[in-house]
């Protein structure tokens, strides 16, 4: 069981694949820490954010994490700050260099809500 992390419902084995590292010029190493490598790899989420989770009874999978964690790095590409990404029926608000989940919400709490302070957009599918 030394081989497994627990980070909220995620567990990450010694064998869970991460991204290489990549340094400013753009080259990869292998000389980043686990904490480093798990911090750009991993969703991070508010304590509101996992309040209004458990609240509106939202769940998210490995694979929407993933899905997710993709968008988050396409927004990272694009200079983003903060952005909507919306996957299937769930809007997250996310602070994209922190990879922090601010809020979330469901289909139903959608309807008639204005996202204000973003600067990006993402729509996962």
């Amino acid at each position: 069981m030394d081989d497994v992390m627990k980070i909220g419902h995620l567990h990450l084995t010694a064998n869970t694949q991460f991204r290489k590292p990549v340094q400013p010029d753009g080259s990869s190493t292998n000389s980043a820490s686990f904490k480093e490598v798990l911090d750009r790899n991993v969703l991070k989420f508010s304590q509101h954010a996992e309040q209004r989770i458990a609240q509106r009874g939202i769940t998210l999978k490995p694979e929407a994490l993933t899905k997710i964690g993709n968008a988050i790095d396409q927004a990272a590409a694009k200079g983003a700050k903060d952005s909507l990404v919306v996957y299937k029926d769930i809007a997250m608000i996310v602070n994209v260099p922190s990879r922090t989940v601010v809020t979330a919400m469901d289909g139903s709490s959608l309807q008639g809500n204005v996202f204000t302070q973003i600067d990006s957009a993402v729509i996962v599918s």
